[in-house]
């Protein structure tokens, strides 16, 4: 009790201390201030302003300089795509761009191939979609009576992409096109059809009632992309004309819901016709079955297609392209995705790699993260300007250390998980602590390169709380998933070097 009087009777004077010292400064600076202001007064008016204008400025330097350091934390949200339509002149320009980068961009230049294509010709594609056993060929066959449709009652009998010749009432030549229907078992084939869709001037939507949640989802796709759409309800015979006016009335909710204008005929029952069995009875009392052919009722299907394509608002030809180019810019996104898992592989590999060799040569237990700072610091710079971010020196400080702070919980297990993953190799038998390490220090900068993909890939930029955060929550499972690779690795240094 003695000694805690002490401690706070000698509190107690450093605080008289400090108070006459604050006292003091505070009327030092008051006195020199008020001489300072008394002098200008007595000069000229200009200096005056002059001198009050430069203190301002310093005070709004100041500020700005503390908020940029310090207190400014930015946390960019994931990149948009720009709403701006997409031109020709975008795309090449990107093409140009990615193509210098070493990124394969042929998917991307084939579609503009494709499209080129297309325009010289100057015929107008009709595409026929929507999920399998709706009847899309039926309707085909009943629009096209010459075409060569294989129509099959076992679902799904469109198994590639497939054009037939049409010429309309007005002498337009047009290519009616058959995708493979959608929400079935093969792989690759709902792709292949939403792909045929987007080059199309206009889409014919097949459905059978009200959508299900997957044709509602491909709807709105083909809405964002402004593609001039008819939805078609196929086997109308099947409903009374109160329940199709109900039905039709469904689809159009949907429509609206999703955001899109689609006008009230463009929404058209139909129904494709086809072979119907009949129950005879004769006058014996005897029954038997005939198979007679029901007439197609396609009239208000022909009707809203002609419409379409004499609608001058909106030229066909300018919409298609457009999404076109959407579809050649998703494909070179593709491409330039897959160049940056790839280059970043390399680059995490090749700091793992430096990480390894820096423990080898200078082994210190119980040391932190970054073994040489300058390997985590390359590595982070180069993984940013990979995927196009640009981070300040304070964030890249930033996340190092907040990913080093997060190691010393995870040392015990990325060392268990070190010796372990050694001892998966032949021969090697009891190994050295400092190779031990080594796997280890290796391991935590693969799984600090792997999470700063993935932050990379969501946000666009780094987020140093974000990206630490990734690294604490999945390191256990980055450890497991490069300990092989680690240790071999180690293994291969630690041979070369002895």
């Amino acid at each position: 009790m003695k000694l805690d009087r002490a401690i706070r009777i000698a509190l107690a004077l450093l605080i008289v201390v400090v108070f006459f010292i604050a006292i003091g400064a505070l009327l030092f600076f008051t006195q020199t201030a008020l001489n300072v202001w008394d002098r200008l007064l007595e000069g000229p008016k200009i200096l005056l302003w002059g001198y009050v204008g430069a203190m301002l400025a310093l005070v709004v330097l100041a500020a700005y300089l503390i908020w940029r350091l310090v207190i400014r934390r930015e946390v960019p949200a994931v990149k948009k795509t720009a709403s701006k339509p997409l031109t020709k002149q975008d795309i090449e320009g990107r093409l140009r761009d990615a193509e210098a980068a070493g990124i394969d961009v042929r998917d991307a230049q084939q579609e503009l191939q494709e499209l080129a294509s297309r325009q010289q010709a100057g015929a107008v594609h009709l595409c026929f979609f929507g999920e399998i056993s709706t009847g899309k060929s039926s309707l085909i066959k009943a629009l096209v009576p010459d075409a060569d449709v294989a129509i099959d009652v076992v679902g799904g009998s469109t198994g590639d992409v497939r054009h037939y010749r049409w010429q309309n009432s007005a002498g337009n030549e047009i290519l009616v096109t058959d995708v493979p229907g959608t929400g079935g078992h093969e792989h690759g084939l709902d792709e292949v059809a939403l792909e045929e869709a987007q080059r199309a001037h206009v889409v014919l939507f097949v459905c059978e009632g009200d959508l299900t949640r997957a044709e509602s989802d491909a709807v709105r796709h083909l809405l964002v992309l402004d593609k001039p759409l008819v939805l078609v309800m196929n086997k109308a015979d099947r409903f009374d004309l109160e329940e199709q006016a109900a039905l039709m009335q469904r689809l159009l909710q949907h429509v609206d819901n999703m955001g899109g204008a689609l006008e009230r005929d463009k929404i058209v029952a139909v129904s494709a016709g086809g072979d119907v069995d009949v129950i005879e009875r004769s006058q014996d009392g005897s029954e038997s079955v005939s198979r007679r052919q029901r007439p197609a009722d396609i009239g208000v299907l022909v009707v809203a297609i002609n419409r379409l394509l004499e609608d001058a608002t909106q030229p066909l030809d300018v919409r298609r392209d457009r999404a076109v180019f959407r579809l050649a810019a998703d494909k070179l996104a593709e491409a330039e995705a897959q160049y940056r898992l790839q280059r970043s592989e390399q680059i995490i590999r090749n700091s793992t790699r430096k990480a390894v060799l820096g423990a080898l040569a200078a082994v210190s237990p119980g040391t932190d993260i970054i073994i040489q700072g300058y390997i985590g610091t390359a590595m982070t710079q180069e993984l940013c300007k990979l995927y196009g971010a640009a981070p300040r020196d304070l964030d890249i400080e930033e996340f190092l250390n907040l990913s080093q702070s997060r190691v010393g919980r995870a040392l015990p297990l990325t060392l268990a998980v070190a010796g372990n993953g050694l001892k998966a190799f032949p021969g090697v038998g009891t190994v050295a602590g400092g190779v031990v390490h080594a796997v280890a220090y290796g391991l935590i900068f693969d799984a600090l390169g792997r999470s700063l993909v993935l932050t990379l890939t969501r946000h666009g930029d780094l987020v140093p709380e974000e990206a630490a955060k990734v690294f604490e929550e999945g390191i256990s499972e980055h450890l497991e998933a490069g300990v092989r690779h680690v240790a071999r690795l180690a293994l291969e240094e630690k041979a070369d070097a002895g």
